[in-house]
C-alpha cells in the first residue's frame, strides 16, 4: 500500500486525487492533507481518510479546525505548514496542488527527503526549474507530471532517450476568447474570462488558457523536465482538448497521448506509475474524437506564448519575474483593476527590467518578491476602475 502526502488537498488536484483515492483503498492511504485556510473541507477530508497529519497556512483556520479533529490526527499550522508537513511526514509519494509560488518550497522539501513529486504545481519549475531539477536528480527522486500536457510526454517518451525526440508539441484549447475580435479584448469581463470552452480549473490557469501564459508557463516546465531547446518546442491550437501533447521522434514518427479533457486521467497515472493501473475513468468516446484539428497560434492574439520562450533563453530569474508578474496581473485584472488586454504587457515590462541570474531556490524566491513589488507599481500607474457588466 503506498502512503499518500497530499497537498492543496481542498483544490481541484486535492479533491480528484481523492476521488480516485476512494475506487483504491486497497492500494493507497492518506498519510497527511494541507490546505490554506478551507478548515471545513479540510475537516471532511480528516474525517474521511484519517491521516497521521494536516496542515492549514493560515493559522486562524487552524484554531478553528483544532478541537474537532479526529482523534490521533496532528495540527501544523502557519506560513511554513505546507514545507513543515513536507519534511516531517511519512509519506512514499507527494501529490502537490498547491497554486502559486507558494508550492515551490513544499516541491523543494519532498525532493530533500528523496520521495517522488507527482508535480501539477506549475510554478515550481516556472520559478525554480534548474535547482529543482538537479535535487531531483541527486536525490534520485523523480518528478512525475500532473499537468495533462506534460503527463502526455511523459508517457510518449517512456523508454527512448530525449536524443531520440526531434520536438515537442504541447497544445492548446485557445481559451474563453479564441474566436473573440481582436478590437472586443479591450473590453471583456473577469465573468468571461473564466468561462473556458473545455476544463473546470481554477481563476489564474483559466485566464491563463485566454492570454496563452498558461502555455508559455509550460514550455519553460517542459525545458526544464525533459532537457529541450526552445526550438524543440512547438505550440499549437487544438480546440477539443483531446489530443493532450505529441512527441515527433526523429524519424518522422509522431506519438500523441489522447483522451478526455479530465484531470483524473494524469493524476490517476502518476499515482500508480511505473503501472497502468485499471480504472472506471472514460477513454475513447466517438462523440469527443470524431473530429480533431490543429492550428498555428496566431502571435498578435496570444502575445504572452513568446514570454515563455523568452524565458529558457534568458535563464537566470527569468521565470521567476515572469511568474510573479502574472499572478500579480491576473489578480488585478479579476478584481477589476485592470484591463485584460493590459496583463501581457505589464508581464513583459516587469520581465524587462530583471537583472538578476539564476541562483538557489530562496535566491529565486527573492526575485519573485522584487518582481511583485515591481508589477504593483505598474499597475499602479495604469490601473483605472471598471465597471461591473
Amino acid at each position: 500500500m503506498r502512503s499518500l502526502l497530499l497537498l492543496g488537498s481542498t483544490g481541484s488536484i486535492g479533491t480528484q486525487t481523492l476521488e480516485i483515492v476512494r475506487e483504491a483503498r486497497d492500494r493507497f492511504r492518506i498519510a497527511a492533507l494541507s490546505a490554506f485556510d478551507s478548515w471545513g473541507k479540510l475537516l471532511e477530508q480528516a474525517r474521511e481518510f484519517r491521516p497521521a497529519v494536516v496542515a492549514l497556512a493560515d493559522p486562524d483556520a487552524a484554531h478553528r479546525i483544532r478541537p474537532h479533529l479526529p482523534e490521533g490526527t496532528a495540527l501544523l499550522e502557519g506560513p511554513e505548514a505546507s514545507q513543515q508537513i513536507a519534511a516531517e511526514a511519512e509519506y512514499d509519494l507527494a501529490v502537490h496542488g498547491i497554486v502559486g509560488s507558494a508550492g515551490v518550497l513544499p516541491s523543494k522539501a519532498v525532493l530533500e527527503r528523496k520521495r517522488p513529486l507527482a508535480l501539477a504545481n506549475k510554478e515550481s519549475l516556472v520559478v525554480a526549474g534548474g535547482p529543482l531539477m538537479e535535487l531531483s536528480r541527486r536525490n534520485r527522486a523523480p518528478i512525475l507530471p500532473v499537468d495533462s500536457e506534460h503527463s502526455a510526454i511523459f508517457q510518449c517518451i517512456q523508454g527512448a532517450s530525449v536524443e531520440r525526440v526531434r520536438s515537442i508539441w504541447l497544445t492548446a484549447s485557445g481559451g474563453a476568447f479564441r474566436d473573440l475580435s481582436l478590437e472586443r479584448l479591450r473590453g471583456v469581463t473577469p465573468e468571461m474570462a473564466l468561462e473556458h470552452p473545455n476544463w473546470d480549473m481554477g481563476p489564474r490557469i483559466t485566464v491563463g488558457s485566454a492570454t496563452l501564459m498558461n502555455k508559455a508557463f509550460e514550455v519553460i516546465e517542459a525545458h526544464h523536465l525533459f532537457g529541450l531547446a526552445p526550438e524543440r518546442i512547438g505550440v499549437l491550437i487544438h480546440r477539443q482538448s483531446i489530443v493532450h501533447s505529441m512527441v515527433e521522434f526523429v524519424d518522422g514518427s509522431v506519438l500523441a497521448q489522447l483522451g478526455p479533457p479530465d484531470m483524473r486521467l494524469p493524476i490517476h497515472y502518476a499515482l500508480h506509475w511505473p503501472e497502468r493501473a485499471p480504472s472506471s475513468l472514460r477513454g475513447f468516446d466517438l462523440a469527443l474524437f470524431r473530429e480533431l484539428s490543429f492550428d498555428a497560434v496566431d502571435p498578435e492574439r496570444y502575445p504572452a506564448l513568446e514570454l515563455g520562450y523568452r524565458c529558457v533563453r534568458e535563464a537566470g530569474d527569468a521565470g521567476a519575474f515572469l511568474n510573479a508578474a502574472d499572478e500579480v496581473a491576473v489578480r488585478a485584472f479579476l478584481e477589476r483593476r485592470i484591463g485584460f488586454e493590459e496583463i501581457v504587457p505589464i508581464d513583459r515590462r516587469v520581465l524587462d527590467l530583471r537583472t538578476g541570474p539564476d541562483g538557489s531556490v530562496e535566491a529565486l524566491l527573492a526575485s519573485d518578491q522584487r518582481a511583485r513589488s515591481l508589477a504593483e507599481d505598474e499597475i499602479a500607474a495604469r490601473e483605472r476602475p471598471l465597471a461591473p457588466r
